[in-house]
Formats: C-alpha cells, structure tokens, sequence
C-alpha cells in the first residue's frame, strides 16, 4: 500500500464496541493549513464508521462512491467494500485517486485501497495515514493489558501517534458504534 504523510486514522474493536477516530491536520507539504478537519463519518443510517487518509478531494469522492455501494448491497460492509475496491483499480478516473480508507461495522473492521486490497485484520484494529504504525501499535498494547473501551483506547492511541507523527495533531475526533 502506498503511504500516505497526511493523518492517522485509528478504528478498534474491543469488548464489543467499535470506535473510529482521526486527528484533524490537514497538509500541504510542509505546511498546515487545517487544525480541526473532520476525517471519519458516519455512513448508510450511522451504522458503518469511515476514515480516509490522503488527499481531502479524493477521500470524499471515495467517500461518496463507498456510501453508494453500501446502499447498493444493502449495508453489506465486505461486498461494498470489494466492489469500491475493483472500482477503484479499474476506473481510469477513480484509478487516479490517493487515499486509503478505513471502515467499520457491527461485525467488520476493513482496510480499502486503490491496489484492489480489502484488508480485515485478525484482531479488529484499523490504521491508515502517516502516523498508522504509531497508532496501531498504541491501541494493540492498550487492548491487549488495559481495561479500557474502544473509545479511549482509540483516543490514546492517536494522542500518542499525534506526539510522535509531524502529520497527526491531537484534535481528534471519534465516533462510535
């Protein structure tokens, strides 16, 4: 997957709960030009979480074509996925869009690039964007020796890539399932 210097996006399933977060910085080259952008949403009847990294413009026409395959298959989060996937390699238009998303449901956790990859991981935890190692890393420690809910341990988790990535701030915003 290509990597992607504009954000960290952090989703983790734990206890039964599902939390998706990102910092809100937004760069161009070296400089910030945004502190408090929105970079995860609520989809198809705020049942499906997603996060994009990458370039703002092509994240939302992702973000907008994901939204319609969800409605297409009926909330299915893997079919939509696989079909946004094979859009995404093979539309000349699409083909050229930067981004990586992340997406949740009740029951999923998925990675989507334009390679044609659907990543769901073993363990529930999501990543994309500059500061995803960090990040993951942090909520894989967290989910595996605290007591904490998905929601904190998504929000200490992207405080800790905030203060090691210069492409992540700590104005995160997290939405839950």
């Amino acid at each position: 997957m290509p990597l992607i210097r504009s954000t960290t996006i952090l989703g983790v399933r734990h206890k039964g709960k599902v939390a998706m977060g990102g910092d809100g910085q937004v760069t161009v080259g070296s400089t910030v030009m945004k502190h408090r952008a929105r970079k995860v949403r609520k989809l198809h009847h705020d049942r499906v979480l997603a996060g994009f990294a990458g370039s703002a413009a092509d994240a939302v026409a992702l973000l907008d074509k994901f939204e319609a395959k969800l409605e297409e298959h009926r909330g299915n989060l893997m079919r939509a996925a696989v079909e946004l996937a094979k859009d995404w390699r093979t539309d000349r238009a699409l083909r050229r869009l930067e981004a990586l998303m992340a997406v949740a449901d009740a029951e999923r956790s998925l990675i989507i690039s334009g390679e044609g990859d659907v990543i769901e991981p073993d363990d529930g935890i999501v990543a994309v964007g500059s500061g995803s190692g960090f990040a993951i890393a942090a909520a894989r420690a967290y989910a595996e020796t605290s007591k904490l809910e998905a929601h904190a341990i998504v929000e200490k988790s992207l405080q800790i890539a905030a203060s090691i990535c210069v492409y992540t701030n700590a104005h995160i915003t997290i939405e839950d399932l």
